[in-house]
């Protein structure tokens, strides 16, 4: 051992956590991490959330006209059918695996 320590602090000395929550400052210039891992960090935490309306639409892609009181349009109806059919296709897979 070539550690300038006494025997006895070696032995009763506990190794600090690794991992700590918060150990790392997301944007000190000093820190190791690449510049694309920093890059991916900071698109994640300026992810914007989908507001209601467009929950609305991926759920059913008629209602955002709907809910304004206008008729969907002719592509709305067509995504709208095309949805309904792909979830019945799924439906059906689900049925055979079963």
């Amino acid at each position: 051992m070539s550690s300038n320590a006494k025997t006895s602090e070696q032995e009763t000395a506990t190794r600090f956590e690794e991992g700590t929550a918060h150990s790392h400052i997301a944007n000190d210039s000093k820190d190791q991490r690449s510049i694309a891992n920093r890059l991916a960090a900071a698109e994640k935490a300026e992810e914007p959330k989908d507001d209601r309306e467009t929950e609305l639409h991926r759920k059913d892609p008629t209602l955002p006209a709907k809910s304004h009181g206008n008729e969907p349009s002719r592509g709305a109806k067509i995504d709208a059918r095309i949805q309904a059919e792909e979830e019945e296709l799924v439906k059906k897979m689900d049925d055979k695996k079963t």
